[in-house]
């Protein structure tokens, strides 16, 4: 197709420039916001949109449906004009006209939630493109589990420079070439320009090579000749592997002045450029006016793929897997939270001395087949973090119906991939590595908690308890790092019982991450009633006072529960009442109501004292302790019994500043 061909009755230049138009209206209105991409990319997204794009504004979250994810997320203006004009019922001209305002659905950034057909929260740069992989992925491995009459859809990305700079693209692009990801395209918006003036000043990196190198097909265009585009498209659609194609535009296409430049990168145009950029346009129309024409010929495009989903909604009526993909589409772990109960029940009456890290395995194992949706991994550590359920065998090119993803040294890809997975849907994933290196993947945990998502990481080695290999390896600051980041849950179970509990929860939280923390070295038992799942309410008195009312509260997670465990014996046979609260989730317990908040912390003549290898930030807030007993410095290469007495983590010192609190009183 070419500029001047026509799209349904319209000019397809037309079309365009009515992407262009919104986006310098809604930036100028707004004196904030970045036109210039969408400007050089409206030509590109218009070529998509009418001639490629599988979707349908009268039914937004059809399972079926292509998902286009604009990586690239400063330039919004271009994902909200399409939205706009393409049908999507919520994204009025209202919306568009509130673009940047408070409680607008038009965001600076696209936000997954706030409108129909936006399909992950874009911004920080790179993100997108590696949701888009893990999107890939779930489509593949649906497509392989209900075939191409339920599950046959693509995934297409816009990216810019700044996503290909960040380095969790080179994470996303070496997997997705690993996996071979053919129904991926992405579409590099090949400006040359950034914030800072041109690409140049700071890469030199030969992009399509890049991608070569890792197992990709690269392809160019030019973004402006609305064929070229086509061709590429069409040629992407045909090839066996994930697809890169060079979009060479230029930035604030139609600006006469501040086209080409890093001027139009991230200001308004300003009203004597942008009447200039319509007059070279060929727009003659005010601020959000929009031919009825040009409106009307969106509309129709918008409405092709009625025909397709329709389609696809009789052949799911009529299939024999329709019961399976609606249970797998609804996100319930239903099958799996019942076999966690079960498997609870199981340990709580033998009561295994593990590491929590072996408990969380054998909780997988008991799960896996009661819910075909999970879909594991681990980066690099699979023997190590027990992520590898029995019977699973590896997700490759070869046999997508694989339920383990070898994401290799990418922490940061694997977390970003898993969120792209569970905005798909149909999967619940899952995905491991140590407890220290979830500095590398938090920029992708806080954007899940930010979209509230349900992924799950598995992070093991949760303290100087995993030894010898040292500060390097010994998590000291992650856990209160972890609990800063809003709506994510984190979990530090004590033993198998705890463990079996805290998966059920992290299965049951819909509505945001988890973080599983858990030990290399083994915990003994501490529960022996399963009965109830008592780690829903984040905290919970483990065992009692008795002899009288309690005068100390010993708080404690993960393995050092069992301290205060042997504290409370010690302080129990010295006549001093003391009970033990096990608080293996501060964000549950942060949500419980206030009758039950108080009688867990307890009274105000009580001394609160807190226990866990790690720094105190949180702590205090929580429980409204009188003192804690934990890390401030880093650790330690030595055995993890060494390490603990040098940093003063035991029982003895539970007991010693137990006893020096209620002398002081």
């Amino acid at each position: 197709m070419g500029n001047s061909e026509l799209i349904e009755g319209v000019p397809a230049k037309d079309m365009a420039n009515a992407l262009r138009a919104l986006a310098m209206d809604a930036v100028e209105q707004a004196k904030s916001g970045h036109p210039g991409m969408p400007m050089g990319m409206a030509d590109a997204a218009t070529v998509l949109f009418s001639k490629f794009l599988k979707f349908d504004p009268s039914e937004p979250r059809w399972p079926d449906r292509d998902r286009f994810v604009l990586s690239a997320g400063h330039g919004s203006m271009l994902l909200y004009g399409l939205l706009h004009l393409s049908g999507y019922a919520d994204m009025t001209l209202d919306e568009i006209k509130r673009f940047r305002q408070l409680g607008s659905r038009t965001a600076g950034h696209p936000e997954y939630g706030h409108a129909s057909g936006v399909e992950t929260t874009t911004g920080p740069l790179g993100q997108g493109l590696a949701n888009a992989v893990g999107m890939a992925m779930a489509e593949a491995h649906l497509n392989a589990r209900f075939g191409d009459e339920l599950v046959n859809h693509r995934t297409w990305v816009i990216a810019g420079d700044g996503c290909l700079m960040e380095g969790v693209s080179q994470e996303a692009i070496a997997l997705a070439g690993r996996q071979k990801l053919n129904k991926l395209v992405v579409i590099w918006d090949d400006n040359s320009i950034s914030i800072d003036g041109a690409v140049s000043l700071s890469d030199a990196t030969d992009q399509k090579a890049r991608f070569a190198a890792s197992g990709w097909t690269t392809l160019s265009c030019n973004g402006h000749d609305m064929a070229d585009v086509a061709r590429a498209l069409e040629t992407a659609t045909k090839s066996d592997k994930p697809v890169l194609i060079a979009c060479k535009t230029t930035i604030g296409y139609g600006a006469p002045k501040k086209a080409g430049t890093a001027k139009v990168h991230g200001e308004a145009l300003g009203a004597e450029e942008l009447a200039a950029a319509k007059a070279a346009l060929g727009w003659p129309h005010g601020p959000f006016e929009i031919p009825d024409n040009v409106r009307a010929a969106w509309r129709k495009v918008g409405a092709r793929g009625a025909g397709a989903r329709e389609e696809w909604a009789q052949r799911l009526k009529r299939s024999q897997r329709k019961d399976a993909f609606a249970a797998a589409m609804s996100g319930s772990a239903e099958g799996a939270v019942a076999a966690l109960g079960m498997h609870a029940a199981k340990v709580a009456a033998e009561k295994p001395a593990l590491a929590t890290r072996a408990s969380s395995g054998a909780a997988i194992d008991a799960m896996f087949e009661a819910c075909p949706e999970l879909l594991g991994g681990s980066a690099d550590l699979t023997g190590s973090n027990l992520t590898l359920a029995k019977g699973s065998s590896d997700f490759t090119p070869e046999n997508r119906g694989g339920r383990y993803i070898r994401y290799g040294i990418r922490e940061h890809g694997m977390a970003a991939a898993m969120n792209g997975m569970a905005l798909h849907g149909g999967v619940i994933p899952y995905g491991g590595t140590f407890l220290v290196f979830s500095d590398y993947s938090r920029p992708a945990i806080r954007l899940a908690a930010l979209m509230g998502i349900r992924v799950i990481h598995v992070l093991t080695h949760d303290s100087i308890g995993l030894g010898e290999d040292g500060p390097t390896h010994q998590p000291v600051e992650q856990l209160a790092a972890l609990r800063a980041i809003p709506n994510l849950y984190v979990f530090r179970p004590c033993d198998a019982v705890e463990t079996a509990e805290c998966w059920q929860a992290a299965l049951l939280m819909e509505d945001g991450p988890s973080a599983l923390a858990l030990s290399r070295q083994a915990a003994p038992a501490q529960r022996t009633d399963a009965s109830e799942n008592l780690s829903l309410r984040g905290a919970y008195e483990l065992l009692p006072a008795e002899g009288g009312p309690s005068r100390v509260a010993l708080f404690a997670t993960g393995t050092e529960v069992s301290l205060a465990v042997q504290a409370r014996a010690t302080l129990q046979a010295q006549g001093i009442p003391t009970r033990v609260v096990s608080a293996p989730c501060f964000e549950l317990f942060d949500m419980q109501d206030e009758a039950y908040q108080d009688a867990i912390i307890g009274a105000d003549d009580e001394v609160r004292i807190g226990i866990e290898a790690a720094v105190g930030q949180g702590w205090f807030e929580a429980f409204g302790l009188d003192a804690f007993i934990g890390m401030s410095t880093f650790g330690t290469s030595a055995p993890a019994k060494d390490a603990y007495a040098e940093f003063g983590i035991t029982a003895d010192a539970l007991v010693q500043t137990a006893k020096a609190l209620l002398e002081s009183e």
